[in-house]
């Protein structure tokens, strides 16, 4: 079955993220790819992440589906204009990605090219609604295309934020343009996501929890201090400083494990994708431990 027949029956989903290579050798990623493919159920490319210049998604997504992995494209708005975003989604319909997660995009003052001029020509409610043209054969001007599009497309959702009565009229927004999914930022407290949760239900959308592994302290600083919409509870910034530097990456397979097998005894949300990480063994290790307390 394909992620969104999945999604679409009730199957609990769990998804990966990934970020292209900085350079031109796939090599890495193809092996990394042919492990992880065993462990989940769809891939997701991020699309220049923090504003750090990669290869595109777009790419990744075609090598991952040809290796038998469904991949799910990421498409920020920060770096193209209208034209370019729907010239790139026919392009990728073409290859024969079906899956999208849309999103406005960090802005560049957080990368690795400060200098570069952010476009935002249009933000991820617009692009929603682009996607959506799309898939009815039709341009964002509402012209005529020479077919319609099969995306099954999402968007982001931040649980953390506070207030969050914005968050919620923006994720009815969405969902109303024609989000079909939503991914959320990473969750840290289960308590979070069912404050989220329990507004979200009411909506029946479906909903992937985005899990981080904390890898180390540093890790953990970088993602409180550099990371746009991510919010570290301080209760974990104060434990993760008093662990030894040894323990640190055990806390976090065991965090991450026991907010997942939350969700999944409490039936709280449709998946869970894992973010950010940075070696093949965290991700078996983490859902061998699920398997385990499952």
């Amino acid at each position: 079955m394909t992620l969104k027949e999945k999604l679409t029956q009730g199957n609990f989903v769990i998804t990966l993220e990934i970020t292209p290579p900085k350079g031109p050798d796939i090599s890495p990623l193809i092996e990394k790819l042919k492990i992880l493919k065993e462990y989940a159920d769809a891939v997701n490319f991020t699309d220049n992440p923090s504003a750090k210049m990669r290869m595109c998604s777009l790419a990744a997504c075609k090598i991952s589906n040809d290796l038998g992995f469904e991949a799910v494209l990421q498409m920020a708005c920060r770096d193209r204009n209208r034209i370019a975003i729907q010239s790139d989604l026919l392009g990728a319909h073409a290859l024969g990605i079906r899956n999208l997660l849309v999103m406005t995009g960090d802005h560049p003052i957080w990368g690795d090219h400060k200098e570069a001029k952010p476009v935002y020509d249009i933000d991820s409610s617009i692009l929603i609604k682009l996607v959506q043209n799309l898939n009815n054969g039709l341009d964002i001007n509402g012209r005529s295309l020479n077919g319609k599009t099969e995306f099954f497309f999402g968007a982001t959702v931040n649980p953390n934020v506070n207030p969050l009565m914005p968050q919620f009229k923006r994720f009815e927004q969405k969902l109303m343009l024609g989000a079909q999914f939503f991914q959320t930022q990473m969750i840290f407290e289960l308590e979070v996501l069912e404050r989220f949760m329990n507004y979200a239900s009411k909506f029946n959308a479906k909903v992937i929890a985005g899990i981080v592994i904390i890898r180390s302290k540093k890790m953990l600083q970088f993602l409180s201090n550099n990371v746009p919409g991510v919010v570290v509870p301080q209760w974990l910034m104060e434990k993760v400083e008093k662990l030894e530097d040894s323990d640190v990456e055990k806390f976090g397979l065991e965090l991450a494990g026991s907010i997942i097998l939350s969700i999944i005894e409490k039936k709280l949300c449709q998946g869970v994708h894992i973010m950010a990480f940075s070696k093949i063994g965290e991700v078996e290790d983490l859902l061998s431990l699920i398997k385990v307390g499952a």
